[in-house]
């Protein structure tokens, strides 16, 4: 299962606080219910999981499928993340470039750039495709403007009644704008529970049916989820507690560092999460991701002598299928030939080692996460750790870890400048 290792944070806290009484209140507290009502409903999701539930999202993936070349997925923030995340970790960022028998998955309405639709639509062309358009309202701007205009595409093209079939919505089950013309139109549907958040509902169908039409195995994704929420929480509570204590040491800020690039999806998911639930009334850890060793050749200098406001938590993917070799190669005269025939994986764990023992010395704590290896079961239970791990350092830090109040001031003025009504 998922580790926490802290011995690169030691000797900057005092392991004896870890975790302190209160630390471990939040954790029971989360967990027995006593706290989060209206937003903890994510702590179910792993144990209602059901045969009926997975057998409803495979069914919708198969129907987009067998008659679409494309799925459009229309969301933003926690309405997409996760499920980018899973299909770039679990299949390949490059996954619409590959030989394959699922539909590409595009994404779009996580912006308002003409730019950037003119060129999903042009990559669409001619091909069939279905939309999954996602959000618990229906009525946020990026994603709803999307809509019309895919919307529109289909109507088009397949006429209102066969535009209707190629329409999936994951939205709330009972009320908000989406529900009302989910329910007028007849669209296939999937319900995202009141008390679920966008940032914690990756494990909903918001994140399950997209990656259901990549092909990756859901039940085991959720078979992982599960087995975090069944297991002892000691290692969520470490890097929750471990988290906070290098806050009140004035670390402010939490650089995410994986040596994947796979990982980079995620680490903008990890981003919302802790970023919404923890930034609130004047407190919060910054989070910020990085992806290594490229970012040492353009952060790595302020994170190894820049200001000591910073700690790292680093994400070590112990298990990988790659086997590519460093080739020999004698013309090259680079100074390299002893890396001939070494794995390119050896390197990355011996450049993994060195950063973290190189930040170490210039002052920078270093949590360490281990993770056996990409798959979807340890996605699963990557994705429900996080969740665990960031509200429960929320409320030690005595914020609510489910609200977001503060995103909708940008919101509000640019209704104004529109001269809309919210």
């Amino acid at each position: 299962m998922i580790k926490t290792d802290l011995t690169g944070a030691l000797s900057f806290i005092d392991e004896k606080e870890l975790p302190g009484a209160e630390d471990k209140k939040a954790l029971t507290d989360l967990l027995d219910g006593k706290i989060g009502r209206g937003g903890a409903g994510w702590l179910r999701l792993p144990e209602d999981y059901s045969d009926a539930v997975s057998a409803a999202i495979r069914s919708a993936a198969y129907q987009i499928a067998d008659n679409s070349e494309v799925l459009v997925v229309i969301g933003i923030g926690g309405s997409y993340l996760g499920a980018r995340a899973a299909l770039d970790l679990l299949r390949t960022p490059y996954y619409n470039q590959i030989k394959k028998r699922t539909p590409d998955i595009y994404f779009a309405g996580n912006n308002l750039s003409g730019e950037y639709l003119e060129q999903v639509i042009a990559l669409i062309g001619g091909r069939n495709f279905s939309v999954n358009y996602v959000s618990k309202s229906g009525a946020t701007m990026e994603p709803s403007a999307a809509f019309r205009v895919f919307k529109n595409l289909l109507d088009s093209k397949y006429g209102a009644e066969g535009a209707r079939k190629r329409i999936y919505t994951t939205t709330d089950g009972e009320k908000g704008k989406l529900r009302q013309l989910t329910d007028r139109k007849g669209y296939t549907s999937f319900a995202i529970p009141d008390d679920i958040g966008g940032r914690y509902s990756v494990l909903t169908a918001v994140g399950l049916l997209p990656a259901a039409v990549a092909g990756i195995d859901i039940d085991e994704l959720m078979s992982g989820a599960r087995d975090i929420m069944n297991k002892d929480k000691d290692d969520v509570l470490q890097y929750a507690s471990a988290r906070q204590a290098l806050y009140r040491q004035g670390k402010k800020i939490e650089i995410l560092g994986c040596f994947e690039p796979s990982f980079r999806s995620m680490g903008e998911w990890w981003k919302q999460l802790f970023g919404e639930s923890e930034g609130k009334d004047g407190r919060g850890i910054f989070p910020v991701y990085t992806e290594f060793t490229t970012d040492l050749h353009s952060l790595g200098q302020y994170i190894q002598s820049g200001e000591r406001s910073l700690f790292e938590t680093f994400v070590s993917i112990e298990k990988t299928s790659a086997a590519i070799r460093v080739p020999k190669d004698g013309e090259l005269e680079d100074g390299l030939e002893t890396l001939a025939g070494r794995e390119l994986q050896e390197l990355n764990r011996a450049a993994f080692a060195a950063t973290k023992a190189a930040h170490n010395d210039g002052g920078v704590p270093v949590i360490q996460l281990d993770v056996p290896q990409l798959s979807p079961y340890y996605f699963g239970a990557l994705v429900q750790f996080f969740e665990l791990s960031c509200a429960v350092s929320a409320l030690i830090s005595k914020v609510n870890p489910f609200d977001q109040p503060g995103v909708e001031a940008y919101k509000k003025n640019m209704y104004a400048i529109l001269g809309l009504q919210k």
